[in-house]
């Protein structure tokens, strides 16, 4: 039932004629704070059915717990269009989704594009500090050297016949460091198809930040898009500098944008400020360690 209730579709995705788009918030959000004023919109406007995924306690708590989630939806999404899915996922959103690859090998012929947003993917070194007195699990399984990635990256980043496209920013405060060739959210090896993109490769002049990434800058956007119309992972000589010239995606309205931000704000600051503090990073579970289960 939790699974359940944590996926929201529109009814159109039963009779969906292109891949469903599958939305996946980032740490300490949840789909109404960070996509109903930008990607849900944007969506809507071109007529691409869609789904938003909840993860427990807004992206806090267990990962590993939080794959299960994504699991669950890839299959029900499948199963309700009868098409592969397309997934959208900011930070741990789009870092998340590929436990679920990793360790459920049949999602890998569900999945067509994950297009990751600033994905934590390596992790963060702003973790390594943070949880020093302590901190969310979440937090624990995303510092750098934690045993969550360990596990994730092992083996191979990638899988053959899925699309990844990693659109990220130099200028990331919360996913450090995310420039130069080791940036923590670029993906390597593997069978998938692999485009990694700063927003700055594309205009120059970009300043978006983390959030920003993931809720509202144009570039970004443009180059998800790419990658979900096109058959291939986004294509930055395909997108062009056109995106340069506007700052907010599609969906976002100009007259309550500052609102809108606002809120999500204030509600990130609300969770990292009461959710409760783990000593430890949570163990692994059986099925993701060298031992297996019994």
């Amino acid at each position: 039932d939790k699974l359940d209730r944590a996926l929201e579709c529109q009814a159109s995705v039963a009779t969906a004629r292109r891949d469903p788009v599958l939305l996946i918030p980032g740490t300490t959000l949840n789909p109404g704070v960070q996509f109903s004023w930008n990607w849900e919109r944007a969506l809507s406007a071109l007529g691409w059915p869609r789904c938003t995924l909840a993860l427990p306690d807004d992206g806090m708590a267990d990962i590993q717990v939080a794959g299960e989630y994504v699991v669950h939806a890839i299959r029900a999404v499948h199963d309700l269009s009868g098409r592969t899915v397309d997934i959208v996922g900011h930070s741990q959103g789009g870092m998340v989704p590929r436990w679920a690859l990793r360790f459920w090998p049949d999602t890998r012929t569900m999945v067509d594009d994950l297009v990751g947003l600033s994905p934590s993917n390596h992790g963060t070194v702003d973790a390594n500090a943070v949880c020093l007195p302590g901190c969310a699990p979440a937090f624990w399984q995303q510092r750098r050297g934690s045993d969550f990635l360990g596990a994730l990256n092992s083996g191979q980043e990638t899988f053959a016949g899925i699309d990844y496209s990693v659109v990220y920013t130099r200028l990331d405060e919360v996913v450090v460091p995310n420039l130069g060739p080791a940036a923590s959210s670029k993906l390597s090896g593997g069978g998938g198809e692999i485009t990694n993109v700063a927003v700055q490769e594309v205009c120059p002049l970009n300043v978006s930040e983390h959030l920003a990434v993931g809720t509202f800058d144009n570039t970004a956007y443009e180059l998800a898009i790419d990658a979900l119309d096109h058959p291939g992972p986004a294509d930055p000589g395909w997108v062009g500098s056109g995106p340069c010239r506007r700052l907010l995606m599609p969906g976002v309205n100009k007259l309550t944008f500052a609102l809108d931000f606002g809120r999500l704000l204030t509600h990130v600051a609300r969770v990292v400020a009461t959710y409760p503090h783990a000593r430890e990073e949570p163990a692994l579970k059986c099925y993701a360690t060298a031992a297996g289960c019994p």
